[in-house]
């Protein structure tokens, strides 16, 4: 692929119109889902010591859905959506840090209880 073939699908694929989906309609309920898009790509030309010339490059797109509006009765609403695996690796690190600040102050306390070393 040639490099401003990659630039141009690039920019086509992080189109503004890719973040949200078509709404969704039923029972005079509107469903419009927003997702949050992250990309990158990189390309180069390069010679070889024959004097041969080459040119490549690659692109990645990275979707993840953030939530949708809700429309109701001329209403709208924000429902976000929520990454349970994120969740999970928060309250995991909250836990182990707390178990760590307990085991120091646990040890602080002990360590003063004792009194100095002469």
């Amino acid at each position: 692929m040639k490099v401003d073939e990659l630039i141009s699908k690039t920019k086509d694929s992080l189109q503004a119109k890719k973040v949200y989906a078509e709404p969704y309609e039923k029972d005079g309920i509107t469903v419009i889902v927003a997702a949050a898009l992250a990309g990158g790509a990189g390309g180069g030309t390069g010679r070889d010591e024959k004097g041969q010339e080459g040119e490549g490059g690659g692109f990645g797109v990275n979707a993840k859905p953030v939530g949708a509006f809700v429309i109701k009765d001329g209403k709208v609403r924000w429902e976000p959506a929520i990454d349970v695996n994120r969740l999970m690796a928060t309250v995991g690190t909250v836990a182990v840090a707390a178990l760590f600040v307990a085991l120091r102050l646990l040890k602080a306390r002990h360590a003063s209880a004792d009194g100095p070393v002469a």
